[in-house]
């Protein structure tokens, strides 16, 4: 991204026509070979110069969205459509850049073309753009490139990220529901504890008597509020920023992702999310004809889960020593033993990418039961909870009003 300057051109079309125009380039020569693909020969080129006032002002937050994964799948299917139909990749580029949606996506697509027009290949453009493309995705590539099936093996990247792209859509359907409920029972509770219980505390201060125990916790609750809320809702804001910038370091995964493979409730579905994607990510990489060590290395990064990450690093020193692929996954409970004797088989019979594929359809399809019975089970005790908490609230205010007509007399 660094290096990438803009060009101004001048050329001369068919009919003698003289045509300016600009192009995004890391170089002249870079900029003469796109033109040269075009069917044109360039009269002039020359860097533009960009001044203060020129250059694109970009503000945080805004502007161009991020690279999604969709975006990704669709790139794949739409570039392998394009090469299997018979058009060179230079000028499947070409296309993809311009009709693109995404305006980051298509400015590094203009960057990967020009690199290819310097003289790399297709998988060493896309891995200077490491931040962009994942690795499984780079390494596939290299590996159609190799073995001349290119076109194949992006339908098998598409239909991984679209696999991916469809469990993670499972999981925050799950997830929206409780949390958001739960938000807004927290929020009526200190709204109730901030505006409501006042009033009623000033009221039944002025009637005297003694309050009953559950009125008189309320209004202690809302008398701390005034002093525990400006302080949590500091500490809430420092962890989230903290969370953000550290949730993917070694350390803090090794202590968090076994928790999660225990939460109560959610961890089973994450357990049967993080073998559905390993077992998705690895036969996709193996039915590419990545070698089966350096897919191993691959699946164990994006595995998505320190656990699945372990287990992994063990049956690469099993498959080093010669021995037999699934013996260290037993080993590990986080594999049920369905899918250990599934991939025995696989390996058995040759067929380990079938298998795994099979292994990864039927996990995506307990990912989705488990969702649905997981949303009918949260949806009727998140409103039991909503009611305990708001009913009780109102019932301890009111218990004192029962009595207020003996306090008058």
């Amino acid at each position: 991204m660094a290096g990438q300057r803009t060009y101004e051109y001048t050329l001369r079309d068919a009919k003698g026509k003289l045509v300016k125009g600009r192009i995004e380039a890391n170089n002249e020569g870079a900029v003469a070979a796109r033109l040269k693909t075009m069917g044109v020969a360039p009269m002039s080129i020359s860097e533009v110069q960009n001044t203060g006032l020129q250059r694109e002002i970009k503000i945080p937050g805004l502007g161009a969205r991020g690279i999604s994964m969709k975006d990704l799948a669709i790139m794949a299917r739409q570039l392998a459509t394009m090469i299997g139909a018979g058009l060179s990749l230079l000028r499947s580029l070409t296309i993809l850049s311009e009709q693109t949606e995404n305006a980051e996506l298509a400015k590094i697509l203009s960057l990967v073309r020009g690199d290819i027009e310097t003289g790399l290949s297709f998988s060493d453009a896309l891995g200077r753009h490491k931040a962009t493309f994942p690795p499984i995705m780079l390494n596939m590539v290299r590996a159609g490139e190799v073995g001349g099936f290119l076109d194949q093996v992006l339908v098998s990247v598409a239909e991984n990220f679209e696999g991916e792209v469809r469990l993670r859509g499972k999981i925050k359907s799950a997830m929206t529901y409780p949390v958001v409920v739960f938000c807004i029972a927290i929020v009526a509770v200190i709204g109730m504890l901030l505006f409501i219980v006042p009033v009623f505390e000033k009221m039944f201060s002025d009637l005297g008597g003694a309050l009953p125990a559950p009125t008189q916790f309320l209004v202690f609750l809302s008398g701390s509020m005034k002093f525990v809320l400006p302080p949590t809702i500091v500490g809430l804001i420092v962890f989230a920023a903290w969370w953000g910038k550290h949730k993917n370091d070694d350390n803090v995964r090794a202590k968090v992702d076994p928790v999660k493979l225990k939460v109560p409730v959610f961890g089973g579905l994450f357990r049967k999310v993080a073998v559905a994607r390993f077992t998705r990510n690895f036969g996709t990489m193996l039915h590419a004809g990545v070698p089966i060590l350096q897919a191993l290395d691959i699946v164990g990064e994006t595995s998505g889960n320190v656990v699945i990450a372990d287990a992994i690093k063990d049956v690469q020193v099993s498959v080093r020593k010669g021995l037999a692929l699934t013996e260290p996954l037993a080993r590990h409970a986080v594999f049920p033993p369905m899918v250990v004797q599934m991939m025995a088989v696989g390996e058995d019979t040759g067929a380990l990418d079938t298998m795994l594929e099979k292994i990864a359809e039927f996990y995506d399809q307990e990912v989705e039961a488990t969702t649905e019975q997981l949303t009918s089970l949260i949806e009727p005790l998140m409103i039991l909870v909503l009611g305990i908490l708001i009913g009780g609230m109102i019932v301890a205010l009111y218990m004192p009003i029962f009595s207020i007509f003996e306090l008058i007399g």
